[in-house]
């Protein structure tokens, strides 16, 4: 079995680690901007992984492109930012902070996201240090990664100047 066939089956488990209501407890985005529709896996300080369905019922499918709908590369980049948020806030001491997404690395976008499609976001965390965390996420559809990047974060109160 390939990495990319256990990593699926790894995602696919029955239950849920987090449901949309925690989603929404722990992130600030919401409606047209909250991209994860449910966790499925959660190691403390380690991983996560989660779902997106993707539906034409999407706004930015109306200018992008008319006729020919595919998901922005920067929004599939956004969702695995926000699952790695997640991922990041899950220490006591970071409750009611907010991860600040602050570079991209060796982002790669593999093939179109197109309606009917169900992403599996999927993040790691590669380096802590202190307040500031590199994670590598990648996003796959059917077994197959559609976009992958490193990402860097900071973890900052809500209240903090930016």
């Amino acid at each position: 079995m390939n990495q990319e066939n256990v990593v699926e089956e790894r995602t696919s488990r029955s239950g849920d680690a987090l449901d949309i209501k925690r989603i929404i407890e722990l992130l600030p985005h919401r409606y047209p901007f909250l991209l994860v529709d449910r966790v499925t896996e959660l190691v403390e300080d380690e991983r996560i992984a989660g779902i997106k369905n993707v539906t034409i019922n999407e706004p930015f499918f109306q200018g992008h492109f008319p006729g020919v709908p595919i998901m922005p590369g920067v929004l599939q980049l956004e969702a695995l930012a926000q699952i790695s948020g997640i991922l990041l806030l899950q220490n006591p001491e970071d409750r009611g902070s907010l991860a600040y997404f602050m570079a991209i690395d060796k982002a790669r976008f593999r093939k179109p996201v197109v309606p009917g499609d169900q992403l599996i976001l999927m993040s790691e965390v590669l380096k802590k240090k202190k307040r500031l965390l590199k994670v590598y996420g990648r996003a796959l559809v059917g077994g197959k990664v559609v976009s992958e990047a490193e990402l860097l974060f900071q973890i900052l109160p809500k209240t903090a100047e930016v």
